[in-house]
């Protein structure tokens, strides 16, 4: 097991420690929708890469509140 023959600093080990930091992740604006995005890949907002569709969009379907319906029908039965 290694062991250090002399102690190290305080300002030698902060010093060394500097460099351990977060980098901002580098982000780039979608030419055709204009949300920020990863540079080098498919929107996942558009579905465009390079000016070409990559990807369909998925549509999204509107689906009824079933319990909507139900009170709907009792309301109008006791009219």
């Amino acid at each position: 097991m290694a062991v250090p023959q002399r102690r190290i600093s305080k300002t030698r080990k902060r010093m060394r420690r500097t460099h351990f930091k977060l980098a901002p992740k580098g982000l780039v604006v979608c030419k055709h929708c204009g949300e920020m995005i990863q540079p080098h890949m498919v929107c996942p907002h558009c579905g465009y890469y390079n000016g070409k569709q990559i990807v369909g969009k998925k549509e999204e379907k509107k689906v009824e509140n079933k319990t909507e319906k139900k009170g709907e029908k009792k309301k109008e039965s006791k009219k």
